[in-house]
């Protein structure tokens, strides 16, 4: 039994006429029979063109997207054990060099590289190098 099916019943025990999912008319009465004279084609209206042949879609609807830009100082791989022994003041050593570029991701993949910066008391990047994703995908 679906669930639906006993919701019909409870409806159509209160008097309610219920469409039956199974005959397709209303429970307890038949449907008239129907000619081929009523049945008839389905028109619909053109749809609009895409782009002609060649020429690339149009991107204005996608600007005003919101992405996700994150920049990655370094990693660091630890135990639970050292996880655990993490206290304020503590200190994590990372993968990276001090004064090594810094990765720059928009939605989890890399955009490039570049120099951290302070700009106004606010951190920031400055771009050094951007990676040409368009020849990676092709290759």
């Amino acid at each position: 039994m679906c669930p639906g099916e006993e919701e019909v019943k409870d409806k159509s025990s209160q008097g309610v006429a219920v469409e039956d999912p199974v005959q397709g008319s209303a429970a307890g009465q038949e449907e008239p029979a129907k000619s081929e004279d009523s049945v008839k084609k389905a028109e619909f209206q053109d749809v609009a063109r895409g782009p002609e042949k060649g020429e690339k879609p149009s991107m204005d609807l996608l600007m005003n997207v919101t992405l996700p830009v994150s920049v990655e100082l370094g990693r660091a791989s630890m135990t639970i054990q050292q996880v655990l022994g993490i206290y304020e003041g503590s200190v994590i050593e990372l993968d990276r060099v001090a004064g090594e570029p810094v990765d720059i991701l928009v939605s989890g993949k890399l955009l490039g590289k570049g120099e951290v910066v302070v700009v106004e008391d606010k951190f920031g990047i400055r771009i050094t190098q951007l990676i040409n994703r368009v020849e990676d995908i092709e290759q």
